[in-house]
């Protein structure tokens, strides 16, 4: 068994070959010199700790020899040859395999407009490390992007007495999968923060003094600019294999690819998912790697097993948490919630009533619980009364129950 990429997806797919009881070879491979590590905390407690930050590792050398997994960290493949079975690593060696899974990940989307060299990037846990010293007060952050990644970075900028603007090309930030309703809540927050958000304006280019200039001519001062502008698929080692590639990797409901000895999870995977009729999601979300890397073990393993966890994000914004189960864009119909304490929920529902996305913004530990009984009504195909999902008298609890 051969893993190449040792992120969350993968370092899980090892793990649970173990659990799952293979007792052969298991290889896990990975670019960077770090054993697998947690990418969520970078925009976040890794910004914003007062001491020197470690990374969150998720499967650490010691434990890899305990279970038995070999790691080669620091090497690229360059190669997959599906005929003979096997990977060759840089330098040349060649790796035979029997199951190869691919969880290569994905890599920031670059900007491409003069001056573009200036701008940084966080992907990695050196690229946190390197942006901490520039996050100090007084100084002028400028983030071109207003998704998830620019915005939790903007309020960590914010959190330590830094000068930030955002600027994103849309008409609003979040426009990524995040009701509108909820954006604008979002949007007031980071303003109530000091935070500057410039939308609906795209950026020309980025001078050698750092300033940016903006498409209407506007021009914005920055000591240090970050562009988080999305990311993109890392498909290249699968595509000169001859693998199926629709926006990522493409697999099936198992994450079985169209090579019956080669499977893909994580970020570079495009999963037709049974959930929204075979649609094809390709998912940068911390759970859904964690999820498919056991998924994609178990069908390394001879598993038929279809995917049946429900797409869930969340990200962390000053004191604010969003969660989102589901895909909001594929319910036409939305009820509310209010659930006090300035925590609010959306349910989106098809137009045959049945639940299929739930979107909720507020203090954690008001919107999780209900996040979470909202996600198995989805799971369930539910199709709860629109009134009971309004009246925050009808617990979410019962109506799993009916």
């Amino acid at each position: 068994m051969v893993i190449v990429g040792a992120g969350e997806a993968g370092a899980r797919a090892a793990i649970t070959l173990r659990e799952q009881g293979w007792d052969g070879p298991v290889t896990l491979i990975g670019a960077e010199s770090r054993p697998p590590y947690e990418r969520p905390p970078l925009s976040k407690a890794v910004l914003l700790a007062e001491d020197e930050p470690a990374p969150a590792t998720v499967l650490d050398r010691d434990r890899a020899a305990a279970l038995g997994i070999e790691l080669i960290l620091g090497t690229e493949v360059t190669a997959i040859d599906r005929a003979a079975r096997s990977i060759t690593l840089a330098g040349g060696r060649a790796l035979p395999y029997s199951r190869l899974l691919l969880a290569t990940g994905a890599r920031p989307r670059r900007l491409a407009v003069p001056g573009h060299e200036q701008a940084r990037y966080l992907r990695r846990f050196e690229d946190a490390l390197a942006l901490r010293p520039r996050l100090r007060p007084g100084a002028r952050i400028a983030i071109i992007g207003g998704g998830f990644i620019g915005l939790e970075l903007a309020a960590a900028a914010a959190a330590r007495g830094c000068a930030v603007t955002v600027i994103e090309a849309l008409p609003r930030i979040l426009t990524r999968g995040v009701p509108a309703e909820l954006a604008a809540a979002i949007a007031d927050r980071h303003r109530a923060a000091g935070v500057a958000l410039c939308t609906g304006i795209g950026v020309d280019r980025i001078e050698p003094d750092g300033a940016i200039v903006l498409a209407d001519g506007g021009r914005i001062i920055a000591d240090t600019v970050i562009a988080g502008i999305g990311a993109v698929p890392e498909t290249a080692l699968a595509e000169a294999a001859g693998l199926a590639i629709d926006n990522g990797i493409a697999v099936d409901a198992t994450l079985a690819t169209n090579d019956p000895d080669i499977f893909a999870a994580g970020d570079c995977a495009a999963c037709a998912h049974p959930l929204y009729a075979g649609r094809r999601i390709r998912l940068e979300a911390w759970r859904n790697a964690l999820d498919q890397g056991v998924l994609a073990a178990r069908t390394m393993l001879g598993g038929g097993e279809a995917i049946a966890a429900v797409p869930w994000f969340w990200s962390d914004q000053h004191e604010l948490t969003l969660q989102i189960a589901g895909l909001a864009d594929e319910g036409p119909v939305t009820v509310a919630r209010d659930l006090g304490d300035g925590a609010r929920l959306l349910f989106h529902l098809a137009a045959d009533g049945r639940l299929v996305a739930a979107s909720g913004l507020g203090p954690l530990g008001r919107i999780a619980r209900e996040i979470r009984l909202a996600e198995m009504l989805i799971a369930r195909r539910a199709a709860p009364d629109p009134g009971a999902l309004a009246s925050p008298a009808v617990r979410l609890k019962s109506l799993l129950a009916a």
